[in-house]
């Protein structure tokens, strides 16, 4: 970290305080503030624009609907407008400071023709912030979905610059980084594994969920401890007014959702859950010698109360479980087979406002992932029995504050300090005869931080966000200290038109250790330590974003480049699996078996967006390289990570003709994956090499001892769905949904082989899946 970097950060910091008191106290102003909300069930609205065209200011709501904006005395119109929502002007004679409240209709879903209102939704070039992206629930719940399950991580690969793994994966690289450079916040709490069904579905109950936000790059400076990306999913608060609920029944899993109040206007509780039954679908027809079963499940419960206007409380809870089991019985012998993994958090908050002006979050933040192997063997009279586990479990503790002063300011600072208690590896063995075998691998350590930023409006063209994130670690003895300068600059060109730069820094002390890179369960979370040091990046971005605010499109693009440094890696041949060496049986530590190096990534993406009309969805495009180098790996080359890809195109369409029925359908394109097929020994006794590369006709690719030597064939499918809607009495609402999955059953590469003598073949999966799932609101 250069000094000089950190010096100008933190004087663009006081400057922005210091202009912000000097300006509040040169003329006569006074401020509006309060808190906007659904009508009906008086949900908290986060991102609604309040605007005043006189002028030309604005602000927006916080995570909570909180608002706060100061203007000169006198008479103001002002616009309050969220996108599916309809818009509330209010004029108002300003002679002191005010407090309003602001309960907004959804638009009637008669869908008639559309009036575009520019100042109907916030404007991407209206913004300072860049590099990030955010999807409805309710586009979720339109977008066809592999086996009906609708799913926001899925949702969000559909997106430029966030990319899947393999075929059906839930997992996700964002800008040329790997699973673990994401930071998934729900609620406020960390989750270290999203994936269910080994990373088919992610463990995210679409049916709970109120909002979700990700950033790809020139990172706020609230958010920090990963390098690519943060993913932040925030749950609803529930139904102060009504009884409401939603049940949805799918091919492989049901669903039920429970909102309402517990005392009306002020407590509310929202319960969720999800379970698979592909278990019991399979038993029947099974053989009573050995048997297969298993499932997921996941639970959502949030109770939100209000003491009063300044003051409310929100506790929220999930847990997750994926369970698989096997039992193999055979003359008297037994053998039984259990995996299990999973999720808990848990999340305590308090809101409180102490001005019109000056609001905070107050979160004490539980999170708990565990995965465990069980084998109990019973043969020849004699008992054999193996467990392993690893985990991690955080403590955390966070103040968030939000400072308006005026209306070209908006200030943000806090401070967050998380206890990690880190299990790489606890196994028991016992077996007659034999002595007992415990192992114990244990790891603690503190990661703390405080930060300061501000979105400064310096004129009414050009504004800049600068921002300074101070970090701690410890380990043991061992201490890291690091400064993270953030900054984002948007001139805007015009009024519809901006372009936008960004710097990032970000320090990761914690990592996944991964052999699979799709995040199957046997992946580990471990901690920095005196030998391992923490990952670094620093990311650079530069963009324009243009709004058609006649038509309701807006469109970004984006180029970036990101450099990373002490990224972590196996040494060839080490796994999960492979912590004792085999000749003499001793036990090795995790960090013996790593590996340090570092990595690049660059790029360019497009987007263009149409947000309103009947018709809406989007055009994603992503250009991509993202490169690794390892001392001990590769003879110490660069090589291609295996998700680097070339190209990544992704259509999404979603057109309602009517309030009855919803026709949606997705195309996706991306450059193959890179694999790693053959060692030297095997090379140099096959016959048939060079072996054509079947993603370019005509040429051929000889295999080398390169790893990731092989790029797959490149990838398409297309998925289509519809809904059919029908409005019962009494708020109550029924939806059959219908979607084909690869509707033209490409055979997409999911890994390859060699089969007979040297014939590489192909394996795929997932070649044209129907389903079907019915849906009911009440």
């Amino acid at each position: 970290m250069k000094t000089k970097q950190v010096i100008v950060i933190s004087c663009l910091l006081f400057l922005c305080l210091y202009q912000g008191f000097c300006q509040e106290k040169t003329s006569k102003k006074y401020t509006i503030s309060g808190y906007v909300k659904e009508s009906g069930s008086q949900e908290y609205l986060p991102t609604v624009s309040i605007y005043v065209p006189d002028s030309s200011v604005g602000t927006t709501t916080n995570d909570y609907g909180f608002f706060s904006l100061t203007l000169p005395e006198g008479v103001h119109d002002i616009v309050i407008s969220f996108i599916g929502y309809g818009t509330i002007k209010k004029n108002i004679n300003l002679t002191s400071d005010l407090s309003l409240n602001f309960d907004m209709k959804l638009e009637t879903e008669s869908l008639e023709e559309v009036i575009i209102d520019s100042d109907r939704g916030v404007n991407e070039s209206q913004v300072t912030q860049m590099s990030v992206v955010s999807i409805k629930p309710s586009e979720i719940e339109d977008i066809p979905a592999i086996l009906g399950e609708k799913d926001v991580v899925k949702a969000l690969q559909l997106l430029p610059g966030i990319q899947r793994g393999n075929e059906g994966s839930a997992g996700f690289f964002v800008r040329g980084g790997t699973p673990d450079q994401n930071l998934i916040i729900l609620d406020e709490a960390p989750v270290y594994n999203s994936n269910h069904l080994f990373g088919i579905f992610s463990v995210f109950n679409g049916d709970a969920i109120r909002s979700i936000e990700t950033f790809k790059g020139g990172f706020p400076a609230k958010f920090g401890g990963r390098l690519s990306s943060v993913l932040k999913i925030d749950t609803k608060n529930g139904n102060k007014e009504r009884l409401s609920g939603k049940v949805k029944v799918g091919l492989i899993s049901t669903s039920m959702l429970l909102e309402g109040p517990i005392n009306k206007g002020k407590t509310s509780f929202v319960f969720s859950g999800r379970r698979t039954y592909a278990d019991l679908l399979t038993r029947p027809f099974q053989p009573s010698d050995f048997k297969v079963g298993y499932h997921f499940m996941d639970l959502n419960f949030k109770i939100h109360h209000v003491f009063n206007e300044k003051n409310k409380l929100y506790w929220s809870n999930y847990f997750g479980q994926d369970r698989f089991n096997a039992v193999d019985k055979f003359e008297g012998d037994d053998l039984k087979t259990k995996l299990g993994w999973g999720n808990i958090t848990s999340t305590l908050r308090w809101n409180h406002q102490f001005s019109d002006k000056f609001f905070s979050n107050t979160s004490l933040i539980f999170s708990n992932y565990n995965f465990g192997i069980k084998i109990d063997e019973k043969f020849n009279n004699e008992i054999f029995n193996f467990k392993t586990s690893s985990g991690i479990n955080d403590y955390g503790v966070k103040a968030d504050f939000d400072y308006y002063p005026n209306p070209k300011h908006s200030i943000r600072f806090g401070v967050a300090s998380t206890y990690h208690n880190f299990t790489p590896k606890q196994s028991k063995i016992r077996q007659t005869g034999e002595d007992n075998v415990d192992i114990t691998q244990n790891i603690e350590s503190i990661e703390s931080a405080v930060y300061l930023e501000d979105d400064w409006k310096i004129t009414n063209t050009l504004s800049v966000s600068p921002g300074l994130r101070l970090t701690h670690f410890q380990f043991k003895s061992t201490n890291y200290l690091n400064f993270e300068p953030r900054a984002t600059i948007a001139w805007n060109v015009k009024p519809d038109l901006a372009i936008k730069a960004s710097y990032a820094k970000m320090n990761q002390y914690i990592h996944l250790l991964s052999n699979s890179g799709i995040g199957l369960p046997t992946d580990l979370w471990v901690s920095s330590t005196d030998q391992i040091k923490p990952q670094v990046s620093q990311q650079y971005a530069l963009g324009i974003a243009k709004d058609f605010l006649d038509h309701g499109y807006a469109l970004t693009l984006e180029g970036y480049y990101k450099k990373m440094d002490d990224v972590i890696s196996y040494k060839e041949g080490a796994s999960f699996l492979l912590l004792e060496d085999l000749e003499t049986g001793k036990e090795i530590d995790w960090e013996e078996n790593i590996t340090t190096g570092q990595g690049w990534a660059y790029g360019a993406e497009l987007l263009l967006r149409k947000k309103t009309g009947k018709l809406t969805g989007w055009l994603g495009y992503t250009l991509s390289w993202s490169e690794r180098q390892f001392d001990e790996l590769n003879r110490g080359r660069k090589f291609f990570s295996r998700y680097d890809r070339r190209h990544d195109v992704s259509l999404v369409g979603i057109y309602k003709p009517s309030d009855r029925i919803t026709l949606s359908g997705t195309w996706i394109y991306s450059s193959g994956n890179n694999f790693n097929l053959l060692d030297k020994e095997t090379i140099s006794s096959a016959g048939n090499f060079p072996i054509r590369n079947p993603e370019f006709s005509g040429s051929t690719t000889p295999f080398s001892t390169e790893r990731n030597n092989f790029r797959g064939e490149s990838y398409h499918r297309l998925d289509l769905g519809i809904q059919f809607h029908k409005k019962l009495a009494k708020n109550r609402e029924r939806t059959w949904g219908f979607s084909i999955y690869n509707i033209y059953g490409r055979r997409n590469p999911f890994y390859y082989y060699f089969k007979g003598n040297n014939k590489l073949t192909k394996v795929s999966v997932l070649q044209f899946i129907p389903s079907i799932n019915y849906t009911y609101k009440f």
